[in-house]
């Protein structure tokens, strides 16, 4: 089992499970990398998140489920499994009012911060970073796919906000979901925060990480009969009447992009899935996900090109049994498929090849292309083959 330190360090994301077992199983705290350098100069003024390229604009809303079905793989005598849910949708432009919602609450930046062995960003300024959402705004009128957002192990579902907010002004309901225990930091109703009890569990205890992927795939299954179901309207009515039930995919970053493969091979409401950098821990069916389409994207290095160091990919790539596309970034490292590299940018930390606007860029035009073709029926030129317009993705077994 891969082994998991806690001074890893952020640009590298060690601890979002970015390596099969295979390539891992020898890591220890010993030989991990050295905890991230301080920003020489950090700034005091907040980033400010990309402005999203929709046409609409961008409501938000919080709120805690829990089923009580289940028991807590990592705390059993918890009342139940526990989710935050932040929830982006399509907003009218103008008349919709509402307040500008929060990036993160302080407790949860300063986890991730100590977390990741981050020195000289100050939590409260990283939690202050200016999202173009607005709480409670009138929603758009029609109905709108949904799609699921999963973050990396021990990171916070924050970290996605600027691919959720795009995805909803561009058209989409967008669930970002925080799974308990399984983050540095989740702050929780009435002042509770939530720890990281999953990184002893993998770390030192050996835990499997595919109870990860299995139990965020329960999760998303629960989280969809809450948006969709029967009590649906009742619970969420705002929500529950924007969402068109017949159109959800997933998509997740390191384990939470393992995870939506995870979840739709046991749910097939999920018709549509991406994994971003992420090993699978879980193998799937033979039957495979039944003919609906997934995307591989990762970073351009030997570790996720084919024949690489994760030969998870290698191995899943045969079993994808409907559209597939296996897409490589040129230049990007494991966090770019997050909020990081904007980030690690605003604080002066250091920067893989790739600038942070353009990763952020990629990652907001594929996923949005990915899910306009398979969500919205529209053919992407994005996901024909190589351009020129995009240059740094590269395309493997191209068909």
């Amino acid at each position: 089992m891969m082994r998991l330190t806690r001074t890893a360090t952020a640009v590298a994301l060690a601890l979002s499970l970015a390596l099969p077992v295979a390539v891992a199983s020898s890591a220890s705290a010993a030989d991990a990398p050295p905890a991230a350098p301080a920003a020489e100069a950090p700034r005091k003024q907040a980033l400010q998140l990309p402005r999203p390229t929709g046409q609409y604009g961008v409501g938000s809303s919080v709120f805690h489920l829990v089923d009580r079905s289940r028991k807590d793989p990592w705390v059993p005598t918890a009342d139940g499994r526990e989710l935050m849910v932040t929830m982006h949708y399509p907003a009218a432009r103008r008349g919709g009012g509402g307040a500008p919602a929060r990036y993160a609450t302080t407790a949860e930046a300063k986890a991730l911060i100590e977390g990741f062995g981050v020195r000289g960003v100050p939590p409260e300024v990283l939690s202050a970073t200016r999202t173009h959402s607005r709480v409670g705004a009138r929603p758009a009128a029609g109905k709108f796919p949904l799609v699921v957002l999963s973050p990396g192990f021990s990171a916070s579902r924050f970290t996605l906000t600027n691919a959720a907010e795009d995805l909803a002004s561009r058209g989409y309901v967008v669930a970002l979901v925080d799974h308990a225990y399984e983050s540095f930091g989740m702050s929780m109703p009435g002042g509770r925060t939530l720890s990281c009890v999953a990184c002893k569990a993998l770390d030192v205890e050996g835990v499997p990480a595919s109870v990860v992927t299995s139990t965020r795939a329960k999760d998303v299954s629960f989280l969809l009969d809450r948006l969709t179901g029967r009590k649906a309207e009742r619970q969420h009515p705002e929500l529950s009447r924007l969402i068109d039930r017949r159109r959800i995919g997933m998509a997740g970053h390191s384990i939470g992009g393992a995870s939506a493969a995870s979840t739709m091979a046991g749910d097939r409401r999920v018709l549509a899935g991406v994994n971003m950098d992420g090993a699978f821990w879980e193998d799937l069916p033979p039957q495979g996900l039944d003919g609906r389409p997934f995307m591989l994207l990762g970073t351009d290095d030997d570790v996720h090109r084919p024949g690489g160091k994760d030969t998870t990919w290698d191995r899943m790539w045969p079993t994808l049994d409907g559209w597939k596309r296996w897409l490589t970034v040129a230049g990007s490292d494991h966090g770019s498929f997050s909020d990081f590299p904007l980030i690690l940018a605003h604080f002066g930390l250091p920067q893989p090849p790739l600038p942070a606007a353009r990763a952020a860029d990629l990652v907001r035009t594929y996923l949005a292309a990915f899910f306009d073709q398979h969500l919205k029926g529209v053919e992407q030129p994005a996901l024909a083959g190589p351009s020129a317009q995009h240059p740094e993705v590269v395309f493997h077994h191209h068909r």
